[in-house]
């Protein structure tokens, strides 16, 4: 069984826990409470009402459309966030794009992480002790952080003092969910590392981003091979410096003259604009040619 098969199976589990009457959680002190909180639970999206408060109420369409396709081919990446208000009845806290597009999809369960009354410490170690673990992938560590800044409210400085982790690791692998999401599942899935998407994330068109992740597997290149296609890309993108105009070279007729009385010939300068040319001394015999020449060895 593969460890998304696993995360699958437990959100199933715990979802028949959520909704079985005798074990209704309504607090972190309640049974089982432990088993809800930190980890994914999958719930039938009529049972998720959207937050009256949410200030963003303009979707755009299209985008949305381009998302449900991607939840139908890759499933859901990010679970959504969802507060249980009654039995078997919760409110979206933060995911609306992920619900709709997921309901677009026709989906009939999502990936959530629910929360329930006074749980926000034990999140936060839930959390904490989650980034601490060995089996993780990048993008699992990275949604970790995400969700310590979105649901407990923690500085990246305090995160760092949490974890144990440098500020700028904290960073590196928030900065990984800039990438676009079937690249994020190729981290997920082991096709890519951390290092290839890091590289990957100076890129900010997506359509890009996936053309070179596909030569990635493909070719299965290495990360600096990789960091090299990027550079190659981006400076493919730079305006490319001007060409200097050469200044036309010209002959005027005051060195023309002085060629022509020299030699007593009517001389032919030609010159190109970079500089470059010829000198024409026509003869008329052999007794002329002599002549020149030894105007010219003197």
């Amino acid at each position: 069984m593969t460890k998304a098969t696993k995360k699958q199976a437990l959100g199933r589990g715990l979802s028949a826990l959520l909704k079985d009457p005798a074990n209704d959680i309504q607090s972190i002190k309640d049974k089982n409470a432990d088993k809800v909180v930190g980890n994914i639970v999958e719930l039938d999206i009529d049972t998720i009402e959207i937050n009256p408060f949410q200030p963003r109420s303009n979707f755009n369409e299209e985008t949305l459309q381009e998302l449900a396709t991607s939840i139908a081919e890759l499933g859901i990446i990010q679970p959504i966030t969802v507060r249980k208000i009654d039995f078997n009845k919760y409110q979206l806290i933060s995911g609306e794009r992920r619900l709709r597009a997921s309901k677009l999809a026709q989906l009939k369960t999502i990936p959530a992480y629910i929360r329930i009354a006074n749980d926000n410490d034990s999140l936060m170690m839930a959390l904490v002790e989650n980034i601490q673990r060995h089996d993780l992938d990048p993008i699992e560590i990275a949604l970790s952080y995400q969700r310590l800044i979105d649901e407990i409210g923690l500085t990246q400085e305090q995160m760092s003092e949490k974890v144990g982790k440098k500020r700028s690791t904290i960073t590196n692998y928030l900065r990984l969910l800039k990438l676009d999401p079937i690249i994020q599942t190729g981290m997920r899935d082991g096709f890519i590392s951390m290092g290839h998407g890091r590289a990957l994330i100076n890129i900010e068109d997506h359509n890009a981003q996936i053309e070179i992740y596909r030569k990635i597997v493909k070719e299965n290149l290495s990360v600096r091979q990789t960091e090299a296609l990027v550079k190659a890309y981006q400076d493919g993108l730079k305006p490319k410096p001007a060409k200097k105009a050469n200044k036309n070279f010209e002959i005027t007729d005051e060195p023309k003259k002085s060629f022509a009385n020299y030699f007593g010939a009517k001389v032919e300068i030609k010159a190109s604009s970079n500089g470059k040319g010829k000198i024409i001394i026509p003869f008329h015999s052999e007794e002329d040619f002599n002549r020149i020449l030894k105007l010219i060895e003197k």
